[in-house]
């Protein structure tokens, strides 16, 4: 594998993990536009653990991880109690607000940016990625999920049906800015430089595109969605100063064509194995009776 095939593929493993963070308040019905403040998180914490206190990568990260987790935490229960447009405003400006404190912020370099010691090779990346996706897995079959998809659909049956609501919105909140501070922090360790000005706005844009464009309604919306925006451009780099208007064009006339996204349950249905039928009794013959 050449370097330039493994460095997109690095930048897909990013990509996917930063889409999980998405997607899972997105499950709740939150949508979080501020996720690259979390990735900022992740990142500066697991930096300042492995630079300052000499902690091993494999200890920073997950630490790291569990900061953005906590401070989402922290946040969210006051965070969603806005709804709609107005959640989006505030995650939005929470995002920025994060950015600037680390711009500012000399003890991690401000805007000069911070060197970080510890390498995280390549196959640690994508390992890491494959762990997220296998994770979002199992979650996706737990009940935690179909409370999830409750809180969605109808906030006011589920709440009638026992299901916390709020706490309901409030862990996936949390939970995705965990997977946001995960995969900031090993962007930090991968690349050993850490800048505020890389989680901007459009990070969190673009990445909320990726769970759009994929679709909400499985799993694995996010992880094609992903991988189409990481991919596509890159093999449309032939007609280059062209490869980014036909990019956007196409996804324009897509999402127009089909806005659920390019995952559906319906689309999934006839891969899933079916559950064996018990045979139907038979009523007894004549001759059987006799």
């Amino acid at each position: 594998m050449s370097g330039y095939q493994t460095g997109v593929l690095v930048v897909l493993a990013f990509n996917v993990m930063a889409a999980y963070a998405v997607y899972l308040p997105l499950a709740a019905g939150q949508l979080n536009l501020g996720i690259a403040g979390f990735m900022a998180i992740g990142a500066y914490a697991g930096a300042f653990l492995t630079n300052e206190y000499g902690w091993p990568m494999w200890a920073a990260i997950p630490v790291a991880a569990a900061a953005a987790g906590l401070v989402g935490l922290v946040i969210g229960i006051p965070v969603l109690r806005t709804h709609g447009i107005y959640l989006a405003m505030a995650t939005f400006a929470l995002g920025q607000v994060i950015s600037a404190v680390f711009l500012n912020l000399e003890v991690v370099g401000g805007a000069a940016g911070y060197p970080v010691t510890d390498y995280a090779g390549p196959y640690v990346v994508f390992a890491a990625a494959f762990g997220v996706v296998v994770l979002m897995v199992l979650i996706a079959q737990t009940r935690f999920a179909l409370y999830l998809t409750a809180v969605k659909s109808d906030p006011t049956v589920a709440d009638l049906l026992g299901v916390s609501v709020r706490g309901m919105q409030v862990a996936a909140f949390a939970l995705g800015a965990a997977v946001a501070g995960f995969g900031g922090a090993l962007y930090a360790h991968h690349y050993n430089f850490v800048e505020a000005q890389h989680f901007n706005v459009l990070l969190s844009v673009f990445t909320v595109l990726y769970v759009l464009f994929g679709g909400t309604q499985t799993v694995w919306g996010p992880l094609v969605g992903a991988a189409f925006f990481t991919l596509v451009p890159e093999l449309l780099r032939a007609s280059d100063q062209w490869r980014y208007a036909l990019f956007a064009v196409f996804v324009i006339l897509f999402i127009a064509i089909r806005p659920q996204g390019l995952v559906t349950t319906a689309l999934l249905r006839p891969f899933r194995r079916r559950a064996p039928q018990a045979p139907t009794p038979q009523a007894p013959t004549p001759e059987a009776s006799a």
